[in-house]
């Protein structure tokens, strides 16, 4: 296991590395902010102090030299919008984002994983044909869609859920949280539904179709004859098989909730990352925009690592391969 794990470090610095690179230049290379913070009416000189002040009037690759070296220190940059340390907002955003990623795991693992398997041992029965319908439809609709189609019903026309907002929070350890209030956990329903549809529906789909690929496997067929409970069967040999894909799908698809929640935290007002990098993109904040950029990526390659290390203990033949 430690071979596996420093095999995947190395190679996860190195892609940090790169991803750096392409980021910075890609952001730094599009548009010019000063257009965003310099009044219309400022003079020459007004302007080309504020050029200098970011020191956007250095060569590119020097701009990335000095990025690099604050990024080995934990400094991403200041946004040139609020004057504060890019990290730092960014960390003020982050629980709001990470609520909603946890909750609509939670809600996808708790619902997609026994209606997969239900769907997979039953798959002529009525109510197996119904849960796979529903499926298509989460994998149908777009999330923008679905969100404004439930602020409508639930919000507007019923009345029973709030449209935006994140509700009353209570902090724990100075981190403000919203599912530990009842007014919190209302606000939280519409955004955390609108964000796990098409994970639910991904997941059922491949729970789906791994039991029953599962179920026609000879040591399945064994296990039935040894006389062994269906229970057993199930958790023991069924299901832990078929989560090698799933713990797969279910690592990358929580750091797409995390980096593509903007649609989502837009749409229900939630004051999360993703509406932080909207505002940024709006006026070429580029540290900020930078800042998130990097987050996102060490956040894929952390979960990315992890996903790995679960996949090497439910198949050991990862380890060994590694280790040859």
């Amino acid at each position: 296991m430690a071979v596996f794990i420093l095999r995947r470090l190395s190679q996860s610095v190195v892609l940090v590395l790169v991803m750096s690179m392409l980021v910075f230049l890609g952001v730094f290379a599009i548009g010019d902010p000063i257009n965003t913070l310099v009044a219309p009416d400022a003079t020459e000189e007004e302007r080309q102090a504020i050029v200098v002040h970011f020191g956007l009037d250095k060569p590119l690759y020097e701009q990335y030299g000095r990025f690099l070296g604050n990024a080995l220190r934990g400094d991403l940059g200041r946004s040139f919008k609020f004057n504060e340390p890019a990290l730092a907002l960014i960390a003020q955003r982050v629980p709001a984002t990470l609520e909603l990623a946890f909750a609509s795991l939670l809600l996808t693992v708790v619902l997609g994983i026994p209606l997969g398997l239900y769907a997979g041992f039953r798959p002529n029965a009525r109510s197996s044909r119904l849960i796979m319908g529903v499926s298509a439809f989460g994998f149908s609709v777009p999330a923008f869609w679905l969100g404004l189609m439930m602020v409508m019903l639930f919000s507007v026309f019923l009345g029973w859920l709030p449209a935006s907002g994140r509700g009353t929070t209570v902090a724990i350890l100075g981190i403000p949280v919203s599912f530990l209030t009842w007014d919190g956990l209302k606000h939280m329903i519409l955004p955390v539904i609108n964000l796990a549809a098409f994970k639910l529906s991904l997941i059922i789909r491949l729970t789906r179709a791994g039991t029953q690929e599962v179920v026609m496997s000879d040591y399945v067929k064994y296990a039935k004859a040894k006389g062994l409970r269906n229970g057993r069967i199930v958790l023991v040999h069924v299901l832990k098989n078929t989560l090698i894909p799933i713990t797969t799908v279910l690592g990358l698809e929580f750091g797409r909730t995390i980096a593509f929640a903007v649609v989502t935290e837009t749409i229900f007002a939630w004051p999360g990352m993703g509406k932080l990098i909207i505002d940024s993109i709006s006026v070429l904040d580029r540290p900020v925009i930078v800042a998130y950029l990097m987050l996102i990526v060490v956040m894929f390659i952390v979960i990315n690592l992890v996903v790995d290390i679960i996949y090497s203990t439910l198949d050991p033949r990862m380890r060994l391969e590694d280790q040859r």
